[in-house]
Formats: C-alpha cells, sequence, structure tokens
C-alpha cells in the first residue's frame, strides 16, 4: 500500500508538473461533475413533490435547475476531455524526458547487456506512455465518483438507511475482486514481457530493410512468422484465462447488485402505496439506484485500472531512480602525458567465464599498439573497458597513473576516437551521421568535408542528390519533401558506410587515444590500400590501438600484442613475433600464402 500512495504521489506530481493550470481546471471540473448526479436526483424528488396536488411552492425554479443541470452535464465532459487530453500530451513529454534522460545516463552498457533489465525497460516504456495518463484518469474518475456516489448516497440514506447500508455492502466484494484481478494483469504483464520483446523483434526483423534480403533468398519469412504465431498464441492465452477469470467472477457480484436494486425498488413501491414515501422518493430511489450502480461500477474499474497502472508504472519509477550503474568519477581526464595502462585486468560478463584473464598492458604516449587474436578472444571486451563501458572485475585500468573509475567518464571519453567493428549507420544525412563524431562540428561543412576527404569518402557524398545533405536511409521521407510518401533517400553499400563510420571517428582530431576496432572490415582491396593510407598519416604521432583480422594492416604498428584465451601470448614489433614463429607467425603466414603463388612470407 505504501509502494502504490508513493507511486500515486509520484504521477500526480508529474501531471501537476506537465500543466498546472490545466491540471487545476481538470479538478475542478471534475469536482462539479461529480455533484452533478446528487444535484439531478435531489432536484428531481422536489419537482415531483412539487407537482403533487396541493403541494407549495412553484416548480418553475426546479426546472430551470434541472435544466441548468442538464447542459453542465451535456458540456463538461468534453471541456473535460480537451484538458485531459492536454494533460496527456504534456505528461508525455515529461515521463519521456525523464525515462530516457535516465537511461542516458546510465555511465557504462552493462545494463543494456542483461536481459532482466531490457524486459523491465520495455515495461517502463509502455508505462511511460500509458501508465500516468491511466493514473490521473482513474484518480480523478475515482474522486468524481467518490462525490458522485456520496451525494447519491446521501440522498439514499435520507429515503432508507437500510437500503444505503446494503447498498453499500454488496460493493465491497467487487472492490476486493477487481483489486485481486489487477494484481493478475499485472502479474501476467510481467510474465509474458520477455514473449513481447520477442514477437516485437520477429516483427520488426520481417519489416527490416536490412534482413530482407536474406529473409527472401533464405526463405525464412514463414519460419519467423512461426515463431511470431507462437509468441502471440502464447500471450493470448495468458489473456484469455485472467479474461475468463473476469467473466467468471464479474457475473455473480453483478446479479447481486441486480437483486438488491430490484428488491428495493419493491420496497419502495410498496412503502408509497402505504403511504410511507412519495412519488418523488420513488423517482429519487429509482434515479439513485441507477446512479449508485453505475458510479460504484466505475469506482470498481477505476481502481481496479489505477492499481493495475500503478502496478506498471513502478517499473517507470524504478528505472528513474536506478542507483549509478558505474561509480561515476570526478577528476578530469587531462591530456595524455605518459600511458594508458592495464594492470592485471580480470574481466566477464555476469553468469559467464572469464574473458580476460590477468591482462597486463602498457600503451605509452605516441605509440602505434595493434591487438591481434582469434574471434572470442577478448579485443572488444578489452576495448570496452578502455572506454570504461565496463570495470574490470579485479585489476585496474590507468590513464596517467590514475584509475579510470576515478575519472569523470565524459571528461576521458571526450580525450578518445573510435571506430568501432559494429559502427552505427544512422537513418540521417551524410553531414548528420559525420557529425555524431563531435556535434560542435556539425553545422562546418569545411570540417565534415575534411574528415570525409581522410576516409576517402567526400567525392561520393558530394555526387549524391542533395551532397552533404541527402538522407541516407529510404525508411523515412526527405524533411524538405515530406509528402513524398516514396522515400527520397539514398542507400549507401556496406563498404561506404565503413569509411562513413571512419569520417565520423576523422572528425574527433586531436583526440589523445585513436582506437581502429576493424577500421577496413568490408572494404575491397584498392579501397582498404587508400583508407590503411590515411589512417597511417592519421596516426603519425598519435597514440594508438589498432585492432585488424588482416595482419598485413598491423605490421606497420611499433608494437603487436597476441591476445588468447583471455591472456597475452605474444607481444613484439612484426620481425620479432615473425622470428619467434608463435601463433602471430602461423596467422600471418596462412593469410599470406592466399596472395603468393607458393606460400612463401614476405617478411
Amino acid at each position: 500500500m505504501t509502494d502504490a500512495i508513493r507511486r500515486a504521489a509520484a504521477a500526480l506530481a508529474l501531471v501537476r508538473r506537465a500543466g498546472p493550470l490545466s491540471c487545476l481546471a481538470y479538478l475542478a471540473l471534475t469536482v462539479v461533475q461529480g455533484l452533478l448526479p446528487a444535484g439531478t436526483a435531489l432536484l428531481l424528488k422536489w419537482l415531483l413533490d412539487a407537482l403533487q396536488p396541493g403541494a407549495d411552492g412553484s416548480p418553475e425554479p426546479l426546472v430551470a435547475g434541472l435544466a441548468g443541470l442538464g447542459v453542465a452535464a451535456a458540456v463538461l465532459p468534453n471541456a473535460g476531455e480537451y484538458l485531459r487530453a492536454r494533460l496527456k500530451r504534456g505528461i508525455l513529454q515529461v515521463v519521456q524526458d525523464r525515462l530516457f534522460g535516465a537511461v542516458n545516463g546510465f555511465v557504462g552498457m552493462g545494463r543494456f547487456e542483461s536481459p532482466a533489465f531490457l524486459d523491465r525497460l520495455r515495461l517502463a516504456q509502455q508505462a511511460a506512455g500509458s501508465a500516468p495518463d491511466q493514473i490521473t484518469q482513474s484518480l480523478f474518475g475515482l474522486l468524481q465518483q467518490a462525490l458522485a456516489l456520496a451525494g447519491l448516497l446521501g440522498v439514499l440514506f435520507v429515503i432508507s438507511p437500510v437500503l444505503a447500508a446494503l447498498t453499500v455492502v454488496a460493493a465491497v466484494p467487487a472492490l476486493l475482486m477487481q483489486l485481486s484481478l489487477s494484481r493478475r494483469r499485472a502479474a501476467v504483464a510481467r510474465g509474458m514481457s520477455p514473449r513481447n520483446r520477442r514477437q516485437l523483434f520477429y516483427q520488426q526483423l520481417m519489416l527490416d530493410l536490412r534482413a530482407v534480403k536474406e529473409i527472401r533468398l533464405f526463405g525464412t519469412g514463414d519460419w519467423l512468422l512461426g515463431r511470431m504465431r507462437t509468441e502471440t498464441r502464447a500471450i493470448n492465452a495468458a489473456e484469455e484465462r485472467v479474461d475468463r477469470r473476469v467473466v467468471l467472477t464479474q457475473a455473480p457480484l453483478a446479479l447481486l447488485g441486480a437483486v438488491i436494486a430490484g428488491g428495493g425498488l419493491i420496497w419502495m413501491v410498496r412503502g408509497a402505496a402505504r403511504g410511507d414515501y412519495s412519488a418523488g422518493d420513488v423517482m429519487a430511489f429509482i434515479a439513485v439506484m441507477t446512479g449508485v450502480q453505475g458510479g460504484l461500477s466505475s469506482v470498481v474499474t477505476d481502481i481496479a485500472g489505477c492499481h493495475q497502472a500503478l502496478l506498471l508504472f513502478g517499473h517507470y519509477v524504478d528505472i528513474t531512480r536506478l542507483p549509478p550503474d558505474l561509480p561515476r568519477g570526478t577528476a578530469r581526464a587531462g591530456a595524455l602525458r605518459e600511458a594508458v595502462e592495464l594492470d592485471d585486468v580480470w574481466f566477464r560478463y555476469p553468469g559467464g567465464d572469464w574473458i580476460l584473464r590477468g591482462v597486463s598492458l602498457r600503451i605509452a604516449k605516441g605509440q602505434s599498439l595493434a591487438l591481434v587474436g582469434l574471434n572470442g578472444a577478448g579485443k572488444s571486451t578489452l576495448v570496452k573497458l578502455l572506454l570504461r563501458m565496463h570495470d574490470p572485475e579485479r585489476g585496474a585500468i590507468r590513464w596517467d597513473g590514475t584509475d579510470l573509475r576515478e575519472l569523470d567518464p565524459a571528461t576521458l571519453r571526450a580525450r578518445v576516437s573510435a571506430v568501432f567493428q559494429d559502427f552505427v549507420s544512422y537513418d540521417l544525412t551524410a553531414a548528420e551521421n559525420i557529425g555524431q563524431g563531435d556535434l560542435t562540428l556539425l553545422d562546418d561543412h569545411a570540417r565534415l568535408a575534411s574528415a570525409a576527404k581522410e576516409a576517402d569518402i567526400h567525392d561520393e557524398l558530394e555526387a549524391l542528390p542533395r551532397g552533404y545533405r541527402t538522407l541516407l536511409s529510404r525508411s523515412f521521407p526527405d524533411e524538405d519533401d515530406p509528402e513524398e510518401s516514396e522515400g527520397t533517400g539514398v542507400l549507401l553499400s556496406g563498404g561506404q558506410w565503413q569509411r562513413l563510420a571512419l569520417a565520423r571517428a576523422m572528425l574527433r582530431s586531436g583526440r589523445d587515444l585513436l582506437i581502429l576496432d576493424e577500421p577496413s572490415a568490408g572494404l575491397d582491396a584498392a579501397a582498404e590500400q587508400r583508407v590503411h593510407e590515411q589512417l597511417n598519416a592519421y596516426r603519425d604521432g598519435a597514440t594508438s590501438l589498432l585492432i585488424s583480422h588482416r595482419l598485413g594492416a598491423v605490421r606497420g604498428a611499433d608494437r603487436i600484442v597476441v591476445l588468447a584465451g583471455g591472456r597475452i601470448t605474444e607481444s613484439g614489433s612484426h620481425a620479432e613475433l615473425m622470428a619467434a614463429k608463435g601463433e602471430y607467425a602461423r596467422l600471418f603466414t596462412l593469410q599470406a600464402a592466399g596472395y603468393t603463388d607458393a606460400g612463401e612470407v614476405l617478411c
């Protein structure tokens, strides 16, 4: 109960922030609408009594009062819907900013690699879009119905205290049952979250332009459709069980309410025949019972909806109030003066085996170091640690002797530029794709073009229909021509995207550490040669870490380190490692053999 109250308070605080004046106006309308049913029933009783022979007083004021209440009942709901829609838009903006602001505030990426967290995040996104509005509507609806019921039950109590008490007692089982059902619905939503994510994954995959070729070629569409159908059936079955329980429990409760209403009407009619009640009392009873039954049904529905929304809203509250995923250091990372060092670094992902096992490595200022190894050796994990996307479980990584955990992550990352093997292809313009590397230069066309030239992609971008302003996607219409339903964007090849990602890194010139993770993957031989020539010039005198499976690209590094099984097994220059005839020499010989007639190695 305490959690529910706390979440309700948080939701109402969001509503006030989204629109204080609209919130007050909506509250005022809610109060007035809540008082209308009792006022109508009371005026109706007085009017019928005034129409009886020998009654004192004129009925005209009562008729005017009923007419006024009728006008209010017709007009106020529309005004309330307008205010609610306005509040809903404001709430959506506030909760969206808070949720994604909280997610953006995570220092590392460990949470994004956790399926359990992703399920919570999906529920939080769902709650952010609907729960605050549903909670607000339910709470305001409860206030309105509480006022209406209080007024109607007050009128009914004056007429018959016994019937008023029976009406209240009959509503208690329905309320308790609805609360139980709302908890069950929330539990089903939590349990079905992984299936919902998989269902959404299959849906998106079948519509993903990058996957369409393989799906059509390999004929996997029916298989994906079958997987999606299986998840949908499981979700529907779980929801069907809850809906069946609703029907089986609500029918007897509805019957109980009908029996009480019917019995009460018989009681009133017989009492009127004896002269105990007036015609106005009977008419007021009918109006009150109709309003009470409808009001109790609305109260039960609002409480159940509010309870379910509060449970869902808990995921949003939990995400926005999560503690830091990694300790956030406060020291400012200065320009690299000496070296970046890994000291006995051990790391593993939750529930997995060790990826890195006691790695010690020194990247001296101005040194070019190459890291090679088979897939799964831990190269990409090492890069994540250098960028402080994770912290080592044992050991430390130091920037000029200062543990990365003591540094402000933003200032550390501002000192680094990188090209990732799994680079992002943004559905943005060419200029915006490059500008992601340094948003302060987004409007500096000369710098963007210079970075593109260094990545050997400038001429191709200039030749696009709108040059650097060309949208590199056909998923969205061009902002300059939103009516063009077919889309006017351009799709780049894989190699062109690779060079565009290189340009993004080149834009971050003057950084202290350059990390290149498979920078030439996907390029043809000529493009690869040109890119590496540019990279060699770019890396000249800079501190750099190069990761590549193409060992010909790393032979010019000052030092080459071989990573195997999470450990450093070899270290030295190309000539030293070839002379040692270890794993590096074996791999280099295998690759070189593909480019020579007899498999000889040219060192």
